[in-house]
């Protein structure tokens, strides 16, 4: 059977709607293996999100893909929720893997020497993206119930968003009704969140069946205007790309999210708060390094300035207001940002804690960087977080 067919056949009983049934399924795949995945040890991605934010992958598809690149640990990382995270752990001992639990949310920073600047969110100033990293089990309920009202305050704005979206789309005859286009394609019912990615995926879905997948490129670049680089019009122009609906989103996020936008206000919770929320929980609170970005690895960020001009007041605040970490991503950044981010961690003592970023089916679960002697040290910190969850 030709691999990529297998994978999706394999995805299919690991997506299952239930998550009992999903790893029940897991366990007759692993038990059924003739021989068992190349392990690297070098590697660990702390980042994966699920289904229950935006990904191709429930929790036990997670774990299975993770396992079958070779990874021994990996974590969840999903947008305002820790819904997966059971299943997660559940599919790790299956899997025979060791797993940490975490989430993001974006919070307030107006309460903050921060306040107003941009920081690591794209869309937004005075707003960031916060990782809370390494949830104990014990905390899984308390952190639901905080952001189960932050999710509704969250669909409110989606809503808007969504409206704004078919005023811009009106013209070529496309409508995207946020109850049967949007909610459908998320977790929202189970706990999940639904983001931005699920607008442009709704959107995405929408034009390719205006368009067809031979009209995609010219529908993108002709009607809405939107000048494609040399690989994205290479990956759009392919029929048979198996990756479509995900680098067809990534460009509606990097170009459309900008003129749909509507700011997040209510759902972001005050930043001092969730400094407090994680200290509860016994969470490891971490401020995730974007950095100021070139060509952007996912596709789905425009070239940019964020925190580099201001990073040592950055670290500062973070010390002031109880932060205990900083996360951040190899592949996304040049050596000298890292070796300086690297340097200030140190001098601060900051945790250093580091995950790929994974929500789309073109990604590795595998960052090769770590691989690095400069960047080893963060594969012990994974497997210090497994440890400390147990």
């Amino acid at each position: 059977m030709d691999k990529f067919v297998e994978r999706q056949e394999v995805l299919r009983l690991l997506n299952a709607p239930a998550p009992e049934e999903r790893l029940a399924n897991l366990a007759i795949l692993i038990g059924s293996e003739k021989e068992h995945p190349e392990v690297k040890p070098q590697y660990a991605n702390n980042h994966i999100h699920t289904i229950y934010s935006f990904s191709p992958y429930s929790p036990t598809a997670a774990v299975y893909c993770a396992r079958d690149e070779g990874l021994q640990t990996a974590g969840i990382m999903d947008h305002d929720s820790i819904a997966g995270a059971v299943e997660f752990r559940k599919a790790g001992k299956i899997a025979g893997i060791g797993t940490t639990c975490g989430m993001e949310c974006r919070v307030d920073l107006s309460a903050t020497r921060m306040a107003g600047r941009k920081l690591n969110n794209p869309d937004q100033a005075g707003i960031c993206y916060m990782a809370v990293h390494s949830i104990p089990q014990s905390g899984f309920a308390r952190m639901d119930e905080v952001f189960r009202p932050l999710r509704e305050k969250r669909n409110e704005r989606n809503r808007r968003m969504t409206e704004n979206i078919n005023q811009i789309m009106e013209p070529f005859g496309i409508t995207l009704d946020f109850d049967t286009d949007v909610i459908p394609i998320s977790q929202y019912e189970n706990g999940g969140s639904i983001t931005e990615r699920h607008l442009m995926c709704a959107l995405s879905r929408k034009i390719l069946d205006r368009a067809g997948r031979e009209g995609c490129v010219e529908f993108v670049e002709k009607k809405l205007g939107i000048a494609l680089n040399e690989k994205n019009r290479e990956r759009l122009s392919d029929p048979e790309n198996p990756h479509l609906i995900y680098d067809l989103l990534g460009v509606m996020k990097a170009e459309l999210v900008g003129r749909i936008y509507v700011p997040a206000t209510e759902e972001c919770m005050p930043f001092a708060d969730l400094v407090k929320l994680a200290d509860e929980v016994g969470a490891i609170l971490c401020y995730p390094y974007l950095g100021d970005v070139t060509d952007s690895v996912t596709g789905d960020k425009k070239a940019a300035k964020f925190e580099d001009d201001f990073l040592d007041e950055l670290f500062e605040m973070l010390k002031e207001e109880g932060v205990h970490g900083v996360t951040y991503m190899p592949a996304r950044n040049t050596r000298e940002q890292l070796t300086r981010l690297q340097k200030l961690c140190r001098e601060y003592g900051m945790i250093e804690i580091s995950g790929e970023d994974v929500n789309s089916s073109r990604q590795s679960m595998i960052c090769p960087q770590l691989a690095d002697p400069q960047f080893r040290h963060l594969v012990d910190a994974a497997w210090k977080l497994v440890e400390r969850e147990k």
